[in-house]
C-alpha cells in the first residue's frame, strides 16, 4: 500500500510540474501578445484605427495578474501594471524590481516604427510563484511520513500486529487528510485558470485516487458499514480500473456472471482486497503471464478467484502465507495477505485461502462469501 501511495505522490508531483510549466508558457505568450499590441498602438499609420485601440485596451485590461514594466533603452519606466503601490511610487525600488525581472527573464523587445525600441520586463504571477514550490512541499511532507511509518512498523513488527496496523493506518489517513484538502483547493484554483487543461484533469484523478486510499486506511480497525450489495459491480469496477494500470504483458481477463450478485459488503475494503490479490499475482509473474479474475456461484456461496501463472508457492509458503510478518518478497512487510484475511473473515464473515498452488506454474487465491438470501 505504501508503494502505491508513493507512486501516486510522485504522479501528483509530476503533474504539478507539468501544470507549472504550462502556466509559465501561457504567461510568456501573454507577454508576446502585449508586446504585439503595444507595437501596433505606437504605429501612427495603424493606431488611428479604432479597432486597434480597442484591441490594445482589451489586451492591457486582460492582464490582471502578470507584473510588467515597460521602459526605454535606458531602463526608464514608461508604463507599469500589477506592481505594488509602494514599489511603483519609489523610483529606487522600481529600478531594483526591473533588475530582478531582468535576472529572471530576458525582456521582450518592442521594435517601434520610430526606431526607438521599448522593453517589456516581467515576472511570474503570484499564482505561479506560490504554486511552484507546492509539489516539493507535498512530496517532502508525505515522503517524510512514509519513512517514519516504515521505521515505526519495522520496529514494532513483532508486537500485536492488528493493534499496531490499525493505529498506524488511522494516523496515516489523518495525516494525509491535511495536504489532501489543500491539494483539492489548489485543483479548484487551477480550474479557474484553465478548466480543460490536461494537467489539471490528471492531477484531479490522482487526488481522487489519494482520497480512496485515505478512506481505506481510515476504515482499518473500525467496523465498516456493509452498505454495498452488488458484488458483481464491485468486481467489474476493480477489473476496469486495474486493466489499464498493470503491465501490458499480462493477459488479464474477467470471467463472471452478468446478473446481480447480492452480498452486503464494503466496496472500499473489498476493492482493496481484490486489488491486493491482483497486485500480488502480477508480482509473482514478474509482470508477464496470464491472470484471470473470476466470480461465480456454487450452492449458497459466491466465489472470487484470482488465478495467475506465476512462480507458485511451496507447501510451507502456503501454510504461512496469511501469517503476519511472512513475505516472499525481499522488501515485503508481510502484512498485505494477513490484512486481506482480516477484512474478509472478520468484517465480511467469509473466508480467503489458497485454493491451489504449484511451484513454477502458478497460484489461485479464493475468496468465499455467502450470498444474500432472498425473502
Amino acid at each position: 500500500m505504501y508503494f502505491i501511495l508513493t507512486a501516486i505522490v510522485l504522479g501528483i508531483a509530476v503533474s504539478s510540474f507539468l501544470i507549472i510549466d504550462n502556466l509559465r508558457k501561457q504567461e510568456i505568450q501573454k507577454i508576446n501578445l502585449i508586446g504585439t499590441a503595444l507595437k501596433a498602438y505606437t504605429d501612427d499609420e495603424i493606431s488611428a484605427d479604432p479597432k486597434i485601440q480597442e484591441l490594445y485596451l482589451a489586451v492591457m485590461q486582460d492582464n490582471t495578474n502578470l507584473p510588467i514594466v515597460v521602459t526605454d533603452k535606458h531602463k526608464t519606466p514608461i508604463f507599469q501594471a500589477n506592481i505594488p503601490e509602494n514599489i511603483e511610487n519609489d523610483p529606487l525600488k522600481l529600478k531594483n524590481l526591473i533588475r530582478r525581472m531582468e535576472n529572471s527573464y530576458e525582456p521582450f523587445i518592442v521594435e517601434l516604427p520610430s526606431g526607438q525600441n521599448q522593453y517589456i520586463y516581467y515576472d511570474n504571477s503570484d499564482l505561479l510563484n506560490y504554486f511552484r514550490f507546492y509539489p516539493y512541499l507535498i512530496a517532502l511532507f508525505i515522503g517524510a511520513y512514509l519513512i517514519f511509518s516504515f521505521w515505526f512498523l519495522r520496529t514494532l513488527k513483532k508486537t500485536d500486529e492488528g493493534f499496531v496496523w490499525a493505529g498506524l493506518a488511522k494516523e496515516t489517513a489523518h495525516q494525509i487528510g491535511t495536504p489532501l484538502s489543500s491539494m483539492i483547493g489548489w485543483v479548484e484554483i487551477m480550474k479557474l485558470e484553465d478548466e480543460n487543461s490536461l494537467g489539471v484533469k490528471e492531477l484531479e484523478k490522482d487526488v481522487e485516487r489519494l482520497k480512496t486510499i485515505s478512506e481505506r486506511f481510515s476504515k482499518i480497525g473500525s467496523i465498516p458499514a456493509l452498505n454495498d450489495l452488488n458484488i458483481n459491480e464491485t468486481v467489474q469496477q476493480n477489473f476496469d480500473y486495474l486493466k489499464s494500470r498493470i503491465s501490458t504483458k499480462v493477459d488479464f481477463t474477467l470471467r463472471k456472471t452478468y446478473e446481480p450478485v447480492l452480498i452486503p459488503h464494503s466496496k472500499i475494503l473489498m476493492s482493496w482486497v481484490i486489488e491486493n490479490l491482483i497486485k500480488n499475482a502480477v508480482d509473482a509473474m514478474k509482470g508477464e503471464g496470464k491472470l484471470e479474475l473470476s466470480l461465480y456461484k456454487k450452492n449458497k456461496n459466491v466465489y472470487i478467484d484470482v488465478t495467475d501463472t506465476g512462480s507458485g508457492m511451496t507447501k510451507q509458503q502456503v501454510r504461512n502465507a496469511f501469517k503476519p510478518g511472512f513475505s516472499t518478497k525481499k522488501r515485503g512487510w508481510g502484512l498485505g495477505l494477513s490484512l486481506t484475511k482480516r477484512v474478509v473473515t472478520e468484517y465480511h464473515k467469509g473466508d480467503v485461502k489458497i485454493a491451489s498452488s504449484e511451484v513454477g506454474k502458478g497460484t489461485t487465491f479464493r475468496i468465499v462469501l455467502k450470498e444474500e438470501q432472498k425473502g
